[in-house]
């Protein structure tokens, strides 16, 4: 479309490519630039701007420049009066955003321009404008199923796609295919510590406390000096995050949602592909099941400090609903009181046949059985070797971590050695860049450092003598059985999961990891600190008496 250069002399270029990769290594900017302003020059119009959109998409108007562009476009001291641009589809790649854009600059004396697309505006040169921004948009679908269905294959073959690396893990290249290098997700040593770290703090604390929540846990990595990948300090979102992420088990899922809009996709189309674990399964499953417990959305506050002792970790066999404290009065007077299935009572006998059992009998019956058949020395010692024979069994891994962890902070501490070498025989000087990289390999030394004394400092397997099992069992049978209801119902919860009411049997489920770090918290309460729910608190006898 050939404008008079009295109408149309004022000229802004749009130069776009789809991602960021095409911005670094492409010539397709520099090739759009030199044609379309060649083309300005033949139809003598002044290029008063240009907007650069290095790797964005054209099938929406998410895109910075663009915006910044039509704005300008809109203003009313009319800063250009054509828009230039190679093809419509520079422009936009669909054909209502296109002709909704194309109307709205048309509103301000602003036309759009294509120098391989030249069309007027009879209705006929219209028609085929849209027809051209039919096929554009058809073209880019198309293209987007093709790139995922390549992308969809490469993760089944186990190779990695090129998102954003997760903490704890680095990319490896594998094997070269034509032109394109396979890469895989390996472990980094240094940081895989760090995912650890948070793990373990979220479970066990960090050796003062009882187990940390997630704002605790961020709290904690930015007091040590720990930062994320990218140099920032940690937050809540981060870290629920990587307490969330079953790729750290060995789960990674691709293709999980849909890119424009982030809606789940159907299990079907969802790809598994195998990494090396960092958690194990276990850990995971704890986590997880603490992370419900302590949602305040699944489990209201009052269930955790209520006055009544199960709350929370009784549920029905049969549908799985929490037993909830019902009452009735007789007819002499006197109030009962029972757990019942919250199930039957929310949604009738069609829902589960619903069970009851008297408040005091299950209430009993549990702490009984706990105080007399699990929290005596001998079963405890069985649970904690059971432990001990697992985590003796991951030994040579660990072996294997230290050694990589050893050679890291070895190789960052010779780099050092070499750079002070060439700065003290006057080789070079001590400018700003080298001062730059000196403080990088201090900072990748310092981080292979604190790792390595983690991961030296936590037991593979604890050693708990006898004596320590005995005062444990004596305590947590008195502490379950005698007291205040909210204290007595936190030291269950320290090492019961849930407690499930059957007909004729009642089943107890807890965790030996658990179990285990109660019996060190115990043991270690005179040293550094009491657990939360520990009711003598005071170091020295001289006030709150």
């Amino acid at each position: 479309m050939n404008l008079p250069v009295s109408i149309a002399s004022r000229a802004a270029l749009y130069l776009r490519v789809s991602t960021t990769r095409q911005a670094e290594v492409d010539l397709s900017i520099p090739d759009q630039r030199s044609q379309t302003k060649a083309y300005c020059e033949r139809q003598g119009w002044q290029v008063v701007a240009d907007y650069i959109e290095p790797g964005a998409s054209a099938m929406d108007d998410q895109r910075p420049e663009f915006q910044r562009m039509i704005e300008r476009a809109s203003d009313d001291d009319r800063p250009f009066d054509v828009i230039v641009v190679h093809s419509f589809s520079r422009f936009f790649r669909d054909a209502f955003g296109l002709e909704m854009y194309i109307r709205r600059l048309a509103k301000h004396g602003v036309r759009l321009v294509s120098i391989t697309q030249e069309l007027g505006d009879d209705p006929s040169q219209v028609m085929m404008r849209q027809v051209i921004a039919l096929f554009d948009e058809y073209q880019s679908r198309e293209n987007a199923k093709h790139v995922l269905r390549a992308m969809k294959e490469n993760a089944r073959q186990g190779f990695y796609n090129g998102s954003r690396v997760p903490l704890g893990y680095a990319v490896e290249d594998v094997e070269k295919r034509g032109h394109r290098t396979k890469k895989r997700l390996i472990i980094d040593p240094v940081e895989a510590e760090t995912v650890r770290l948070i793990f373990k703090l979220y479970l066990e604390g960090d050796g003062a406390s009882g187990p940390l929540g997630v704002k605790e846990v961020a709290k904690a990595l930015n007091t040590r000096g720990i930062r994320t990948r990218l140099g920032a300090r940690f937050g809540v979102g981060p870290v629920h995050l990587i307490l969330t992420n079953p790729l750290y088990i060995g789960e990674w899922r691709f293709n999980r949602r849909h890119a424009k809009t982030g809606q789940e996709k159907p299990v079907a189309e969802v790809i598994a592909v195998e990494v090396p674990p960092i958690i194990e399964r276990e850990t995971f499953d704890q986590v997880r099941r603490s992370l419900k417990a302590r949602n305040p959305r699944s489990m209201p506050p009052r269930i955790t400090t209520g006055p009544i002792l199960l709350t929370g970790l009784a549920y029905c066999a049969s549908c799985s609903s929490a037993m909830t404290l019902r009452t009735g009065t007789s007819k002499t007077g006197r109030v009962y009181r029972y757990y019942s299935c919250s199930g039957a009572a929310r949604m009738g006998k069609t829902a589960c046949k619903g069970r009851s059992i008297p408040m005091d009998r299950l209430d009993q019956l549990v702490t009984g059985h706990i105080a007399d058949y699990l929290l005596v020395a001998d079963r405890i010692a069985d649970l904690l070797a059971e432990i001990v024979k697992s985590r003796a069994m991951a030994g040579g891994e660990v072996r294997d971590r230290i050694d990589q962890l050893s050679r890291q902070a070895s190789i960052a501490d010779d780099k050092l050695r070499r750079l002070y070498a060439l700065v003290e025989d006057g080789v070079t000087d001590l400018d700003e860049v080298l001062k730059i990289r000196l403080a990088d390999i201090k900072a990748d030394r310092d981080q292979a450092r604190s790792a390595l004394d983690r991961i030296k400092g936590q037991s593979p397997a604890a050693r708990i003598d006898r004596a320590k099992i005995e005062r444990f069992g004596s305590l947590m049978r008195q502490s379950i059985t005698t007291g205040d209801i909210p204290f007595r119902k936190a030291y269950l919860r320290s090492f019961i999961d849930a407690i499930e009411v059957d007909d004729r049997v009642i089943r107890i489920h807890g965790s030996k990891s658990s179990l285990e770090q109660a019996v060190i918290a115990s043991s270690q309460a005179g040293k550094n600190g009491v657990r939360s729910f520990v009711r003598k608190w005071r170091a020295r006898r001289d006030s709150n008496s």
